[in-house]
């Protein structure tokens, strides 16, 4: 029988990040390509997944990677001076619809309703208490710790967000992290431009109402319209249910064709044992074994009915040794060869 802490302890929830985020960090090791090679291998993150902007990677590696390569180069400060040199493109079309946005306040509205759309999991919040105006970030699971870089980096990087498109001198009233004060915590200070207190309930930036409500420039509602449809679609594309089942088949998703896909990777993903990721699975009536193969049919009948995709290309896509092996095993559950799908 299973200890009873590992029957009731809850899965890591399925958080992924967009690779544009890792790409200013990856860019702080130019003359040490070996060293990111090694970093990268150590949290399982794929350099094949790296050319492209818009792929996930999961949130807990990222941020592991994130306070590993902190210490790796010896940077004091790492995250937030990393982001007090963000741009607005390095978050793609979040960060276009913030620089686009009229007043301080409606960008930091824009932050909070849209940060799903580069990372899941993540609370965000704007709130009003009298004459100040308060903007909070969070990653939600509390499982991914330490992750001081992270909220560093997030914070410092959206002051630089308001200081290139609304005021270069830009300066909060006040500066919140969750973390403990680190050795740098004057360094910090000195970026923010203003007082910064450590061990919080959150990380928060709290700033003047009259000045958030400042107006910049017209609004163009009809480009923000176009914008928000696409991050709408974006933050879709990552939305994933509470069910073990849902969780897995998100990690399958992600992993099919790269990884291969085992009740140990699923179980190593969700933060639990092999044992206990079956039973629940078994519980909810489906395994590894149900799911995978569900993900290849569906996967395999989308890439068929392109004209572009060779036997090989689809063979690799679904994890498959040669298109061989992957002619056999569409035979097998579709009746006839995929050339006659």
């Amino acid at each position: 029988m299973a200890p009873m802490n590992d029957i009731l302890k809850p899965a890591r929830s399925v958080a992924f990040i967009r690779v544009a985020a890792i790409k200013p960090l990856l860019e702080q090791f130019a003359s040490r390509q070996s060293k990111a090679r090694e970093l990268l291998h150590k949290h399982r993150i794929l350099p094949s997944v790296l050319d492209d902007n818009y792929a996930v990677i999961p949130l807990h590696r990222f941020v592991a990677f994130f306070e590993d390569a902190a210490s790796s180069l010896d940077a004091p400060a790492f995250g937030a001076k990393l982001g007090a040199t963000l741009t607005p493109g390095d978050i793609g079309p979040m960060g276009v619809l913030v620089s686009f946005s009229p007043t301080i306040r409606s960008a930091f509205e824009n932050l909070s309703k849209f940060v799903n759309s580069l990372q899941n999991s993540t609370t965000s919040s704007v709130r009003q208490d009298g004459d100040i105006l308060i903007w909070s970030y969070r990653i939600a699971d509390d499982s991914i710790w330490p992750r001081r870089h992270d909220a560093e980096y997030s914070l410092a990087a959206s002051c630089q967000l308001i200081r290139t498109n609304f005021k270069v001198n830009w300066q909060p009233m006040e500066v919140h992290f969750e973390h403990e004060a680190p050795e740098q915590a004057d360094a910090i200070r000195r970026i923010f431009k203003a007082p910064v207190l450590f061990k919080q309930s959150s990380n928060r930036i709290i700033m003047n109402v009259e000045e958030a409500d400042r107006v910049y420039r017209t609004e163009n509602k009809e480009l923000t319209l176009i914008l928000e449809r696409h991050i709408g679609d974006l933050i879709n594309e990552t939305n994933v249910g509470n069910s073990i089942t849902a969780k897995v088949k998100s990690l399958i998703e992600l992993y099919i064709g790269v990884r291969p896909i085992t009740i140990g990777l699923i179980a190593e993903e969700l933060g639990l044992k092999p044992r206990t990721l079956q039973r629940r699975l078994e519980d909810e009536g489906t395994s590894i074994r149900i799911l995978t193969l569900a993900c290849r049919q569906e996967l395999a009948s989308r890439l068929l009915s392109t004209s572009a995709s060779t036997m090989s290309d689809v063979a690799q896509a679904l994890g498959y040794a040669d298109g061989a092996v992957f002619s056999r095993a569409f035979k097998g559950w579709a009746g006839h060869p995929p050339s006659k799908a």
